[in-house]
Order: C-alpha cells, then sequence, then structure tokens
C-alpha cells in the first residue's frame, strides 16, 4: 500500500486530494495545525466525512523541526505540499507573513525530505499567479514569470526551490501550475465563493447587497475536483516534469455573477456594486492557460462546463443555508459550513 503525506490537507484541495488517493487505495497523511485537532467540526469540516480513514499528525510549515519528525515517522511514497497562505487580497496587507510561511514551508518540507525520505516523490501546488503580468496568451510552461503579489512571488520562489531540490539533489519533484480552481468547498475569503455564497443569500431574504473590486478581471476557472487527478498523475510518471493545469477558457467575475444570480432567478446588476476600494494595488488583468502538455503526457482531461460549476457552488450554498436554523445563522459563515462537505 502506497503511503502518501498531505499538507494542506483540510483545504479545499487538500480534501479532495485525500478522498481521491483513499479511493486509490493509499494511505493518507496529512500535517494539520494542533489548534485543528483540538477544534476538528469547525477547522476539520472539509474532511471529517473521512477522518476515520485518515492519519492526522500535529505540525506546523513554520517549524521545520516539527515538519522533519512527521516525514521521518511517515516515511510516505509521495509528498504533496498543498498548504500555503494562498488568499491574494491578505498578502497585499501583510506581506511579510505571506512571504515567511509560503517560502520557508516549501523550504522546509524539502529539506525534511531530503534527509528523511528522500526517494519520495514531492508535488509542489504552484499557482497562475505567478505569471501575473502576463506577456503572451495563453500562459504554457514557458510563459516568463511576471508575479504582481506577494503570494505570486511566494509562488515563484517555491517553483525555483522546487526545481533546484530536483537539478542539485536528483529528487523527484514537480510543479503543477495550477489556474484557478473552486468548488464548493472553496474558502469565503475567494471571489467565487463569496459571489455563489451571497446569491443564496439575497435569494432567501438574508442580503441585499454584495460588494465586489473589478468585475471585468478574467481568469480560467475549473473544478478542484478534477484538478487533483493532475496532481497525481504528475507523481506517477517515470521522470519529474512542471505542468500547468487548465480548461483554456476564461471568464470574467462580471460573467461568474450573472450566472451566479441566474441559478437563484435574480438579475445581478440589482444587487452587485463594484466598489473601487476593493481593488487590488497591482491587479491581474487576465489569465488564461493551455494545458496540452498535461493532456499529451498525463492523459488528463478537463470537460466540466463552467456554468456547471458556478450552478453547483450556488446550489450548495442554497442547501447549506436552507437547512440551517435560523438561531445558528451567523455572520461567520466558515462556522455555518462546519461539518457540511460533498
Amino acid at each position: 500500500m502506497k503511503r502518501a503525506l498531505i499538507t494542506g490537507i483540510t483545504g479545499q484541495d487538500g480534501s479532495y486530494l485525500a478522498e481521491f488517493l483513499l479511493d486509490k487505495g493509499y494511505e493518507v497523511h496529512g500535517i494539520v495545525r494542533r489548534v485543528a485537532l483540538e477544534d476538528p467540526l469547525h477547522r476539520l469540516w472539509r474532511i471529517n466525512h473521512i477522518k476515520d480513514q485518515l492519519h492526522l499528525h500535529a505540525g506546523s510549515l513554520e517549524s521545520f523541526s516539527s515538519v522533519y519528525r512527521v516525514m521521518k515517522d511517515v516515511q510516505p511514497d509521495e509528498v504533496y505540499h498543498l498548504a500555503a497562505q494562498s488568499f491574494i487580497g491578505q498578502s497585499f496587507e501583510d506581506e511579510f507573513s505571506t512571504l515567511q510561511t509560503n517560502i520557508n514551508g516549501t523550504h522546509h518540507v524539502l529539506a525534511s525530505l531530503l534527509d528523511a525520505c528522500p526517494e519520495a516523490r514531492f508535488y509542489f501546488a504552484g499557482s497562475s499567479e505567478m505569471f501575473g503580468k502576463v506577456t503572451e496568451i495563453p500562459q504554457r510552461e514557458a510563459t516568463p514569470f511576471h508575479p504582481r503579489s506577494a503570494y505570486g512571488i511566494s509562488k515563484c520562489t517555491g517553483f525555483y526551490l522546487t526545481q533546484n531540490y530536483r537539478e542539485a539533489y536528483r529528487l523527484f519533484t514537480a510543479t503543477g501550475i495550477l489556474f484557478n480552481h473552486e468548488s464548493p468547498r472553496r474558502g469565503f475569503e475567494f471571489v467565487t465563493r463569496k459571489i455563489s455564497y451571497h446569491a443564496a443569500l439575497i435569494a432567501l431574504g438574508l442580503a441585499k447587497t454584495l460588494k465586489l473590486g473589478n468585475l471585468e478581471a478574467k481568469r480560467d476557472w475549473g473544478h478542484a475536483r478534477y484538478y487533483v487527478e493532475a496532481m497525481w498523475k504528475m507523481l506517477q510518471r517515470e521522470t519529474p516534469e512542471d505542468f500547468v493545469i487548465a480548461t483554456g477558457e476564461a471568464h470574467s467575475v462580471r460573467e461568474f455573477c450573472r450566472i451566479a444570480f441566474e441559478v437563484v432567478g435574480l438579475d445581478y446588476q440589482d444587487y452587485v456594486e463594484s466598489d473601487p476600494a476593493l481593488y487590488r494595488p497591482a491587479d491581474v488583468e487576465f489569465l488564461l492557460g493551455d494545458a496540452s502538455c498535461a493532456s499529451q503526457k498525463l492523459g488528463w482531461q478537463y470537460n466540466v462546463p463552467f456554468e456547471s460549476l458556478v450552478r453547483e457552488m450556488v446550489e450548495r450554498d442554497l442547501e447549506r443555508l436552507k437547512g440551517m436554523p435560523a438561531s445558528s445563522f451567523s455572520a461567520d459563515p466558515m462556522r455555518q459550513d462546519a461539518g457540511t462537505t460533498r
């Protein structure tokens, strides 16, 4: 039985990947903060339905000794490094924390792997935000990086660290440059979930308006459930390589709003406002990925229509809100999500 270790197992991607690997017959381990183990209802809500099948280890990516101890004890065959401070808006508010957490965390995992289990295969979660101010459309593996946020900078550094450990120490390391991927498990701080949740709120009379930043920004949005398969496929190859994972379609934030509100029978223009105060200091206007290399070399295909993704997110938020007693309604949506997955 293969053994996998996932950092960020409690997040959107980590939860889908854990399910995927369990279905493949893996023994699945995850590193989680101790506070999450002490409050599983709210902090482990994405994996509570499979928690009994997982091996969770208390640890912090900010501590090398913590990561090393888990790596040495688990002796994984595959390591999936997904954990990061990934909300770009926060990376502008606290650049120091974003850079320190993301860069040092990746370095700690790689250094621990090199010493404790150098035969293990390593996956690093890159991001389309590495491309930032793009020089070509669509973006592919050879497209130059020009990040526009501390988050994008930290992911570029993680990419080069991963590449360096492959070239200098002959480790099997690969980076997936994943374009935006969403789902009903997306965090509420991200614009897609903010839209789906507020569409449901407004439809139920629990909110009146939704303020967003740049409605014209375009992204290549796919479903996270299907992107984790690409991560796994990268570690099954004979030789390590980096891959862009994307749908090949770009849609604007405005279009996401239109479809989301149509799901609940409303016109988004009556409820959505663009607030200049919510614009990023250095915005990324247009990201569109070319995953032809992943299609050819990994056999990975994506065929979920954009409208289906948006509909699923809105319908799941409607389901959550309708099933919630009025007395439990909270301004903190993460607590409302506690214990719900699918």
